[in-house]
């Protein structure tokens, strides 16, 4: 683990957890790592979801599919970000989504019942790891929340216009760059891609934004 130490040290589940304890924490906690190529499924909807992914290198889709095979990203997981704790906390541990590599990805996992639960050696680190998620997952829920509200608005324009805000304030610029590329966003805003490039190239024309690939500047 000794080539993933800084991006670790910067992982915020990890947060205020020194970093010569981080070796003890992820043996005590059972943590291994699996790599993945492009494209390539992490986990299916409908599968059991015991462990929690830490994203270490590249990046990971939240993806839903219909009943005809039709997938929507919910959201794309970056480096030193979770997934799947929503479902290995609950009741029913079945995932209600799909997971999949959305680049070359490395991933840790870790058991959640072991993260969750304070071991017998009575680790220090322990109860600050269970204050941390606590944290990720309400703030995982807020993301979702901003998805809801981006993707209800009634016109493409408002959808465009409403996660665009969302980024430039999550960054805290109006000069900002987006995660997604023109396919991805437009799975995103649940969008034709041909649809969503004139409305970016009307928005332009009218001043409103401008961009260059996945640099956006909001001008209004």
């Amino acid at each position: 683990m000794d080539r993933y130490r800084d991006i670790l040290r910067e992982t915020p589940l990890f947060a205020g957890i020194a970093e010569k304890e981080l070796p003890l924490m992820l043996k005590c906690l059972n943590g291994f790592v699996r790599c993945y190529q492009k494209g390539e499924y992490i986990s299916i909807e409908k599968e059991e979801v015991k462990n929690v992914g830490v994203v270490l290198k590249g990046a990971v889709d939240m993806m839903k599919e219909d009943v005809w095979g039709n997938s929507t990203i919910l959201v794309r997981i970056p480096p030193r970000k979770l997934f799947g704790e929503t479902f290995a906390c609950s009741e029913d541990s079945s995932a209600e989504v799909t997971f999949c590599a959305a680049r070359d990805t490395e991933v840790l996992f870790l058991p959640f019942a072991r993260v969750m639960r304070s071991c017998n050696n009575s680790c220090v680190f322990h109860h600050r790891l269970i204050e941390n998620m606590v944290k990720l997952i309400a703030g995982k829920n807020r993301e979702l929340m901003e998805k809801i509200e981006v993707i209800t608005r009634k016109s493409l324009r408002e959808k465009i216009l409403s996660y665009l805000s969302h980024q430039a304030q999550s960054q805290g610029t109006r000069y900002f760059e987006i995660p997604l590329g023109r396919a991805e966003l437009a799975d995103y805003l649940c969008a034709d891609r041909s649809a969503l490039t004139r409305e970016l190239n009307t928005l332009r024309d009218e001043g409103i934004l401008d961009y260059d690939r996945n640099v956006f500047q909001l001008m209004k």
